[in-house]
């Protein structure tokens, strides 16, 4: 590592102070100083997945496209796709600084429903401005595969939760409320493809980090599902991760005070005025993320009833999904 650095002339010396870091995901982020700086290391779990070295380069592609942009994110410093200098390929990021809001609220933060509502706002202006940015001049033509990408939605996911089958004693799709409906729903209702922009993939509060004297974005999270496609995908994500009602007192958020935060029609009014694509469809790409996210999590669940995962993470996971699917009928009806 520190002979790839010193190629890069990225500091001398010694590799100190290093920590791992936590966060909701697989991969591994490493943070150290040399020279006195200060890195941040991202790196695939050591038992990579097929796709791990190619979601790292597309990551640190990602990030070097936009560093110009206004778009908050954690700063490039360096990649190597060469998989023989750690075992995978990585890329090196400035350190952020700022909180993951679901780790719990600073005192600032926490005290004032006012700047709780503008944390909210600030998450839709990051994807407003995400989707906003031109793909091709930002030199990511090939990235991904725009066409028809809504088209390929559904028969994409039916086939991930047929695919289920494999595990012996999966509950079955039988006990997913509504799963035939609402795919037929969405086939149905399927809007027009607009013009093609950069996608998060993953978008919610638990991908973004907020600056510590104030609510205003410090950098958006987790790209590991970056690509082309229809950015509305995104505030659709945003929608069905966000709680509505009274699920801000249950563990569909983890974040407390709730109050001050805004409502899902409120993100989607903020998000309005600062795009010039058709929001008239938003409900089905909200219904969209119900019913993807609803199967990528039953994924577990149905694993966990083979015994390749821990029941209770699939079972929690189980009921998650059918809330989704709940969520999506009453969207629907």
């Amino acid at each position: 590592m520190t002979g790839w650095m010193d190629r890069e002339a990225l500091g001398s010396g010694p590799i100190s102070n290093a920590a791992l870091l936590t966060g909701g995901t697989q991969n591994i982020l490493l943070r150290f100083e040399r020279d006195g700086r200060g890195y941040v290391l991202r790196r695939p779990p050591p038992h990579l997945r097929a796709n791990s070295n190619e979601t790292m380069r597309r990551e640190a592609r990602m990030l070097a496209a936009i560093a110009d942009t206004g778009v908050p994110h954690p700063r490039l410093i360096a990649a190597c796709g060469d998989e023989s200098v750690l075992g995978a390929a990585f890329y090196l990021m400035e350190p952020i600084d700022g909180f993951n809001a679901t780790m719990g609220l600073p005192a600032l933060h926490s005290g004032s429903p006012a700047i709780r509502r503008r944390m909210g706002l600030a998450l839709t202006e990051g994807i407003a401005g995400l989707g906003a940015l031109d793909y091709r001049t930002l030199g990511l033509e090939g990235f991904g595969k725009p066409d028809n990408y809504l088209a390929r939605q559904v028969a994409r996911w039916q086939s991930q939760l047929t695919s289920y089958g494999e595990f012996a004693g999966w509950t079955g799709p039988d006990a997913i409320p509504g799963v035939a409906q609402v795919a037929a729903w969405l086939e149905a209702h399927r809007p027009v493809d607009g013009e093609p922009g950069i996608i998060h993939g993953d978008y919610h509060l638990s991908n973004v980090m907020y600056r510590h004297d104030g609510p205003e974005l410090a950098a958006i999270i987790d790209w590991e599902l970056t690509t082309i496609g229809d950015p509305l995908i995104d505030l659709g994500w945003l929608m069905a991760t966000w709680p509505e009602g009274d699920e801000h007192g249950d563990e569909a958020v983890a974040i407390q005070p709730w109050d001050g935060f805004p409502t899902i029609a409120e993100l989607v009014d903020h998000y309005r005025p600062r795009t010039s694509r058709d929001l008239s469809a938003i409900d089905w790409y909200a219904v969209l993320a119900c019913y993807k996210l609803g199967i990528i999590l039953e994924g577990t669940h149905a694993r966990a009833c083979a015994g390749k995962a821990p029941r209770a993470t699939g079972d929690l996971l189980h009921a998650k999904t059918v809330g989704l699917f709940e969520r999506a009928l009453r969207w629907i009806r």
